[in-house]
């Protein structure tokens, strides 16, 4: 039976707890190294802090995906998960920023450490099955278009929860700035509002949406109804049934695991160290302000100190709301664009201009301060903090090519009643990067950059140029089979 088309709205009500995802997502990519830096944690280590955002992802996608393959009740069957991974990632947001009023318990800094690890597992459990929602309620014929919105209002949230400190600092008059070993107010309520839409966006989608029964799903999706096993496999049995899905992955996965460790290397660098990069290259702050051991050593950090690093960290919030809303921009387009000239070359045309963006850093570094209208304020900041706008296109073309190419040419390739477990693994060629990233970059910038951040961008763009190149090897089965049933 074929699987009905589902109305536009519908089809945007299925993806737009990921909006309120998102957000939080941002605020946590702009700001915890900001947040982690402020409670003692020195520059290189940042990216070993880090860590727990992948590992979280490495852990808990393959099981949530799993899980909700096999999940049918009440709620739904990918809604109880992306209910409760949202009730948690919203609990973390919470207590993140208040890591000093726990210091009779546990350091902030390790503090801080643990509720990156709840967010980011929370947040993994919430979007793996926002991925395999749109599978399951979309027919093929609208899986670019079901995507394509995802991304969409991922770069929506993406906008707000990247621009919250800034308008709270400039806008509601929030101080930017904290004592040693505190988190500033800005991020502070940031978090807060951040957690509040994560929880009220997720209820919409799990309130609005209406998965189907598993007989009409299997017929749908041209199943058979499985037999329920009488007798429960065991532990052993069941990892050893994932490994040999995990070895016999769809070839086009494979290759899309190529793609995706030169992409995902290149974000975990730049969401790492984008504001120790500018704080040192654009406003001119020494390496050694972000030295934990020489911060130690004072007493009080110098006030013309704090304050450039507090407008840096707010300005990088607005660089990342801009790549954010490039690739919303663009994701209105993606689809026409992709079904124009073919998704595998849009796709790699895209991570071209994004590896482009990442070099082009090293353009801008005029620290001549300039006074700018944004929005309901008036702000100073240096020229080349601005001119940084101009390469964040090229990087929001490649993020909204990165959150809806790989997906939609995925999802064509793999076996309907095995998408969550798929999807699951999937995230292994996202978390994979970036635990290698992690490892290795803090290193690469202490031993072969000297500290000096905007140089690990530099490194950022040449992998995502890679990325770009290997996008020529992957085979697109969905659109090969378009073709062929056009003629071509």
């Amino acid at each position: 039976m074929k699987q009905p088309t589902l109305p536009f709205w519908q089809v945007w009500n299925v993806s737009f707890g990921f909006l309120g995802v998102q957000l939080g997502f941002a605020l946590q990519n702009a700001n915890v190294s900001r947040v982690l830096s402020d409670l003692g944690a020195d520059l290189h280590s940042l990216s070993l802090f880090w860590l727990a955002a992948p590992i979280m992802g490495l852990l808990v996608q393959p099981i949530v995906g799993a899980a909700s393959d096999r999940t049918w009740n009440r709620v739904g069957r990918r809604r109880p998960y992306i209910l409760g991974g949202a009730i948690a990632a919203a609990t973390g947001m919470l207590l993140m920023p208040n890591a000093s009023l726990f210091v009779a318990f546990i350091t902030p800094m390790l503090f801080g450490g643990l509720m990156l690890a709840l967010m980011d597992g929370a947040f993994n459990v919430t979007m793996q099955p926002f991925r395999a929602l749109v599978a399951d309620m979309v027919p093929n014929e609208q899986r670019t278009l079901g995507y394509s919105i995802q991304a969409l209002l991922i770069n929506i949230g993406a906008v707000i929860g990247s621009i919250l400190p800034f308008v709270l600092t400039n806008i509601i008059g929030l101080e930017n700035t904290a004592p040693k070993g505190e988190v500033a107010p800005t991020v502070t309520w940031a978090f807060y509002i951040g957690a509040s839409a994560l929880f009220l966006t997720v209820l919409w989608t799990v309130i609005r949406t209406k998965e189907y029964a598993p007989a009409d799903y299997n017929r749908y999706k041209g199943l058979t109804a499985a037999a329920v096993p009488s007798v429960k496999p065991s532990l052993g049995t069941r990892l050893a049934n994932f490994w040999q899905l995990f070895i016999n992955m769809p070839k086009t996965m494979r290759q899309l695991a190529v793609v995706q460790f030169f992409s995902w290397f290149s974000l975990f660098i730049m969401w790492v160290y984008t504001t120790p990069a500018i704080t040192q290259y654009i406003w001119g702050i020494e390496a050694k302000w972000f030295d934990a051991d020489y911060l130690h050593s004072l007493d009080v950090i110098p006030p013309e100190i704090a304050a450039a690093k507090g407008a840096a960290g707010d300005w990088v919030g607005i660089i990342f709301a801009a790549y954010s809303l490039f690739a919303a921009l663009f994701s209105i387009v993606l689809t026409r664009i992709a079904n124009r000239i073919g998704r595998k070359l849009t796709y790699s045309l895209s991570l071209l201009a994004g590896g482009l963006g990442y070099m082009s850093f090293l353009l801008f570094q005029n620290a001549e301060v300039v006074h700018v209208n944004l929005w309901l304020t008036e702000v100073d900041v240096p020229q080349g903090a601005l001119d940084l706008l101009i390469p964040m296109i090229g990087v929001g073309v490649a993020w909204a090519a990165i959150l809806a190419m790989p997906y939609a040419i995925l999802a064509g390739s793999l076996p309907a009643d095995k998408t969550g477990v798929y999807m699951g693994i999937f995230n292994f060629t996202i978390a994979a990067p970036q635990i290698v990233s992690g490892l290795v970059a803090g290193q690469i910038l202490k031993y072969v950059f000297n500290n000096e951040a905007i140089y690990i961008l530099v490194l950022a763009g040449v992998c995502m140029v890679l990325g770009a190149i290997s996008v020529y090897f992957v085979r697109d089965a969905g659109e090969e089979g378009d073709l062929v049933a056009q003629g071509h």
